[in-house]
Parts: structure tokens; sequence; C-alpha cells
């Protein structure tokens, strides 16, 4: 399997983006094993202090669409509650990064992509992002943490009614109720800009 994503370093950040042959960036079993060895890599190196924060990104069209379904439709009972625990193990890790961890987003960002992003301490969009978790429309709920996290961030009654409705949302509509903190052009510029400003000295 080529590698899942891409590591690449500016100055004091690192960048994970996500990549896939189809550019959809599903997280298959092994999709989630190597992105959190990965993650649980730059922990290491941001408790040194090699790193001042962690951005997370996909393509044009592809934040990640998810989980693989139909990896998913052949999991046993046991199989699919380890599949669940090393997606919640991803979205622990982003969730007590040592330092911020920016998702910046373009194109869908849907089930458990939205999952990964979720766990992010800041979420910026790109104008096209389009957000979702459609599991209900197929028998299925996230495991990775979405059910928790989400209505945290914009109330139980609207995190309802994406989760039971399977509906999808614009960035304009993901702002306004609070899923994302910020909506730009260039997300991943964006997110490196913010964190420099988080990190300039106050007088």
């Amino acid at each position: 399997m080529t590698s899942p994503f891409i590591l690449s370093r500016e100055r004091s950040c690192a960048i994970l983006w996500l990549t896939s042959p189809d550019q959809t960036n599903k997280l298959s079993l092994a999709v989630i094993t190597a992105l959190t060895t990965c993650v649980a890599g730059l922990r290491v190196e941001a408790e040194r202090g090699d790193i001042g924060s962690l951005i997370v990104t996909g393509n044009d069209r592809f934040f990640s669409a998810g989980a693989d379904l139909n990896e998913i439709s052949r999991l046993t009972g046991p199989e699919a509650l380890a599949f669940a625990r090393l997606g919640q193990k991803l979205t622990g890790l982003l969730d007590g990064f040592p330092v911020p961890v920016i998702a910046a987003i373009r194109g869908y960002c849907m089930g458990g992509g939205m999952d990964v992003a979720l766990a992010c301490d800041y979420r910026i969009a790109e104008p096209n992002a389009v957000f979702g978790h459609r599991g209900a429309s197929l028998g299925l709920i996230t495991g990775w943490g979405g059910t928790q996290r989400l209505p945290r961030l914009i109330g139980k009654p609207r995190a309802l009614q994406m989760f039971l409705l399977a509906e999808k949302i614009t960035a304009e509509d993901a702002l306004r109720i609070g899923l994302v903190n910020q909506i730009s052009p260039d997300p991943v510029r964006q997110a490196m800009a913010h964190v420099q400003m988080e990190d300039a000295p106050t007088e």
C-alpha cells in the first residue's frame, strides 16, 4: 500500500496531508493504523519542542470521505469493535496532542473524516467544504468520538439533526452553527498564520 499521507514541515508546523490514489482519502483499517503511528511519533516531537503545531488537511475535493464502507461491511462484530477502538485511539491522540492541532478542510469532510476534524483544536474551512455524518442513511453510527464531540461544539439538538437526518451542510452553515471556526480560500496558509499569531509575543 502506498502511504496514505504526506508529512511536510514549514517553520514550526508539521503538515499532515491525507492522500489516496482515488483522492477520497478513505479511512480504512490500514490507513488509520498508519496515521495513528505517525501522530504518535509527532507527539514525541511536540513534547520535545521540535514542532509547535500540527495541521491536518486533504486535497481540493476531499478532506476525507470517512471510513471505507466496503471494508466495514465485511467486518465481524469483534473486528468492528476493534476498528472503532482504533479510530478512537487516533482521534484521542489528536484531541490530547500537546500543541495546537488545526484541521484545514477543503472539499468533503464526511463521517470518520469529520470525527478526525472534530478532534482537532481549531477548524478552518475553504468555502467549498461540505460536512456530514451520513451513517444513519446506511444504518451506521460513528464510533470514533463524533457523537460526543459534535454536541459539545454545536449543541445536542443540532448535532442530533445532523446525525439522524444524515444531513450535509456547507462551510457557511458550519461556521454559523460553530462547527468550524473560520472560512478561508487557503485554509492551510490560514492555519499557519493562525499559529504564528498565537505564538506572537504580547506586550
